[in-house]
């Protein structure tokens, strides 16, 4: 895999500064037939994509043939969005002048994506780019930059031209793309990832003023209440929590379930997540793979360690497998204090700690302690306390009564650390949009 330098970056932003005046000149129907025409390639190489997702990070086939169906969504979308591009016209209140504004796109844009979801976030973020008329670089993921690769193939074999997208595959991120946010030429940053490196790219980035949009940490609560439907409370925890093998921002970290049916939830979440099939993620029947890394893997089994010291009793799993690979086992536990670093630092792995409350004050007071604000799941059957909930929730997105919140129709992004912006649904290509008021006399 070629590893670029600092110099290999700017050579990237070059090509994308070059090719700016005409793909934002370029027609906004024939920006959104190069989307759909990718969107169609992709679902129909869904297989081929799917493999190479799961060789490289890991995670089931079917997992992985999920999210690619999931990234060409994006790629629909805003192929749809691309000729909706709208400004305004209004008289003055004088009524001596007109008042004309257009959007224009904001220019070329660095597009930093993680490696969870490697192709998701790769159209997510470029999808609406692209419609938008802006030129961008991807720097994906050290850990995975095949599928990145293979999207950028799949846009040149669909018209996309040159210098339109370029990727940056480099082990050095922070050191490859300094330069990039230095240069007066680049406009706008989009970047999902952690918050620490979310601050410090917001730190680096304010020396050119870039237009930023965040998506980073995020420590989900899923809140049940007493009468909830069990079944489907459980089978949304399961998807919440063990999507994507619990790496990823918006899966479900804290379990807070009313005391009346605490023990219950946490069995039956126990006997589902126990039962699950952990291997390699292109054996036939697995559900869970192995961690992205060592590290990942051993940052789990001491937030696991730590709250067990607390007093926390596994219900099952609580250790990594004894066998090669990153293999961590699907753990539930119970009884967790209050104290333990897993209610307050990100898990990222396929732990799930359950703790009792009493009232909805106390549910929604516990769920709000926490410097993040992403997505928190909600159980209930009660529509004004489902709405009074929701309403009270600091986070950006609520998943009520169900344990999946992401469409590529809707706005996906986080209040407070978990960052600012919003990726998906109309909202999405205005992250790329800039406004032009152009004031007219008619006197």
């Amino acid at each position: 895999m070629a590893d670029a330098s600092p110099a290999d970056a700017v050579a990237a932003l070059d090509a994308a500064v070059a090719a700016a005046p005409a793909w934002a000149a370029h027609p906004p129907r024939e920006r959104g037939e190069i989307l759909r025409r990718a969107y169609e390639t992709i679902v129909a190489r869904v297989d081929d994509l799917a493999l190479l997702m799961t060789l490289e990070m890991g995670k089931p086939l079917a997992e992985s043939r999920s999210e690619v169906l999931y990234a060409a969504e994006f790629l629909r979308w805003f192929s749809e969005e691309a000729v909706r591009i709208e400004g305004r016209y209004a008289v003055s209140p004088t009524g001596s002048g007109r008042i004309l504004t257009t959007k224009q796109p904001v220019g070329p844009c660095l597009l930093i994506t993680p490696w969870n979801f490697p192709l998701a976030m790769g159209t997510r973020k470029a999808g609406p780019a692209l419609a938008a008329g802006c030129t961008v670089v991807i720097k994906p993921a050290q850990q995975t930059p095949l599928s990145t690769l293979a999207f950028a193939a799949i846009l040149e074999e669909c018209g996309l031209p040159n210098g339109v997208v370029n990727v940056v595959t480099a082990s050095r991120a922070g050191a490859t793309t300094e330069p990039l946010l230095e240069d007066q030429r680049l406009r706008k940053l989009s970047f999902t990832g952690s918050t620490e490196v979310g601050r410090l790219l917001m730190s680096q980035s304010s020396k050119t003023l870039l237009r930023l949009s965040m998506e980073l940490g995020g420590n989900a609560p899923f809140i049940v209440f007493e009468d909830a439907d069990l079944d489907a409370a459980v089978e949304g925890a399961v998807l919440a929590k063990m999507r994507n093998g619990g790496e990823a921002c918006t899966a479900a970290n804290r379990f807070h379930v009313h005391e009346t049916v605490a023990a219950e939830f946490a069995a039956r979440l126990a006997k589902r997540l126990g039962s699950m099939r952990v291997g390699r993620g292109t054996e036939a029947g697995v559900e869970l793979g192995p961690m992205i890394d060592a590290k990942q893997r051993d940052k789990v089994a001491e937030l696991v360690a730590d709250a067990i010291d607390h007093g926390a009793r596994p219900l099952t799993g609580g250790a990594p497998l004894d066998r090669p690979g990153y293999f961590f086992e699907p753990t539930v536990l119970g009884d967790v204090s209050d104290q333990t670093r897993l209610l307050t630092e990100e898990i990222f792995g396929p732990v799930a700690p359950v703790i009792s409350f009493s009232t909805e004050e106390q549910a929604t007071a516990a769920a709000n302690s926490t410097e993040y604000g992403l997505v928190a799941y909600l159980f209930t059957a009660d529509v004004k306390r489902a709405l009074r909930v929701a309403e009270a929730l600091e986070t950006g997105m609520i998943g009520l009564n169900q344990g999946i919140v992401s469409n590529a129709a809707a706005p996906f992004g986080g209040v407070k650390q978990s960052g600012f912006g919003r990726e998906g649904g109309h909202e999405g290509i205005a992250e790329y949009l800039a406004t032009k008021y152009i004031a007219v006399n008619m006197d």
